[in-house]
């Protein structure tokens, strides 16, 4: 498939050649035409296209712009690499590609008061080994690496045993965790890139997650999207613009589960193992409904949440947000889902760099009401704005590194 650009997609990186058009992966849904430019009655004024409409805020409040953390941090979800192998028959993984340079990344880092990144998405075998090489072992202490599942292996009648050894050598190798993207759940395919859907439960994987257990390896997991992505995109989706951009985003139909099955798929999942410690990405996947995410943290011990591209949502319900995390401050953890350019620049809540961190400080810090919440001049994700949650330093002291040092197996 001659897709070289400047490389995959995320969303190709996931789906494979498949993708979204074909092999037993229909369409999510057609893109829904823009809003047509409305009717400005007697005004006189032009009529503004909803893409083009950039309101500036009337409210004189407080801006406290945030520059260094209160204490050092280390993000537990970043992107520095990505398998430069889609999902499909060939090594998923084993060749790697580099997001951003370490010269590039590192000053931001030093600015910004960044003293780790943990690279969720560090390949597995050969292609570990080159991120480790020129991330963590080129520079002590500032990078920590995550390998993958072999993807492309899932169907092999030996799997289980094969996907437990290789994570075996992964951790020799020095993988300090297991990544599982939403590949497992919304992209896998009982033949890897057709037929069913395999679910996050399947039982080929019991092997993977009792070897993380054994080896002491916190699995980073990512089973679901906002709620809204599987709902139809049409006007009473909050996130239409968001969805218009990305038609390839959406869950909503064909044989997609929902998000509460793939959310009691991840909770069996949990129960089954344990022993095993689970990173739930993106708030524990539904940071839309702190209340579940509390439930789930009251029923499995083993479980923890990070904050990735969810200040967004966190940010719109500030009390109940600032409640959630005096309750869970031994179980949240930093992470910004930061991709470097020109990568990030898709998703710009996510573009490494000092102005995400700061939003993410100021969040955290500071009592500063209805500000942006990504770097862009339009919000990406929903038409909203968010407040600060004016954390004590008892609970930003754990949030920023404590909780990430005690989960990862890190010196203080």
């Amino acid at each position: 498939m001659m897709m070289r650009r400047t490389g995959w997609s995320r969303r190709e990186w996931l789906a494979g050649t498949a993708a979204a058009f074909g092999a037993g992966c229909a369409p999510a849904g057609e893109a829904p035409a823009p809003f047509a430019d409305a009717d400005v009655g007697d005004a006189g004024e032009s009529a503004v296209a909803l893409p083009e409409f950039e309101p500036r805020s009337m409210l004189h409040v407080s801006e406290t712009r945030v520059e260094q953390p209160r204490f050092p941090v280390i993000d537990v979800h970043t992107h520095l690499t990505w398998s430069d192998v889609p999902l499909g028959p060939d090594p998923f993984g084993e060749r790697i590609r580099k997001l951003g340079e370490p010269s590039a990344v590192l000053p931001v880092m030093d600015r910004k008061g960044v003293r780790t990144m943990v690279n969720l998405t560090g390949g597995v075998g050969p292609g570990l080994m080159v991120a480790r090489r020129q991330f963590d072992e080129a520079h002590p202490g500032r990078f920590i690496t995550f390998t993958e599942p072999s993807w492309n292996r899932a169907a092999d009648p030996d799997y289980p045993r094969f996907q437990a050894e290789q994570l075996e050598r992964d951790h020799a190798a020095g993988a300090r965790g297991l990544k599982l993207t939403k590949t497992l759940g919304l992209y896998l395919r009982e033949q890897i890139t057709s037929g069913p859907l395999v679910a996050v439960d399947d039982a080929r994987f019991d092997p993977m997650w009792e070897t993380c257990a054994a080896l002491n390896m916190p699995v980073a997991i990512h089973v679901s999207d906002p709620e809204a992505f599987f709902l139809p995109i049409d006007r009473f989706n909050e996130r239409y613009e968001e969805l218009h951009a990305h038609p390839d985003w959406s869950f909503h139909g064909s044989d997609f589960p929902s998000n509460a099955e793939l959310l009691a798929a991840r909770d069996r999942v949990l129960a089954r193992h344990p022993g095993t410690t689970f990173i739930g990405l993106h708030v524990g996947h539904w940071a839309e409904n702190l209340a579940a995410v509390g439930e789930a943290l009251d029923r499995f011990p083993n479980f923890h949440v990070e904050i990735g591209a969810r200040v967004g949502e966190l940010g719109r319900q500030p009390r109940g947000a600032r409640r959630f995390f005096e309750a869970y401050q031994d179980r949240i953890l930093f992470g910004t889902d930061a991709i470097p350019s020109p990568e990030g620049d898709a998703t710009p809540q996510q573009v490494f760099g000092d102005a995400l961190y700061e939003i993410y400080y100021r969040f955290l810090e500071t009592e500063d009401e209805y500000f942006d919440y990504a770097p862009a001049p339009v919000p990406p994700q929903g038409r909203w704005r968010i407040h600060g949650l004016g954390l004590p330093e008892p609970i930003l002291r754990k949030v920023y590194h404590q909780n990430a040092e005690r989960v990862l197996g890190l010196a203080a």
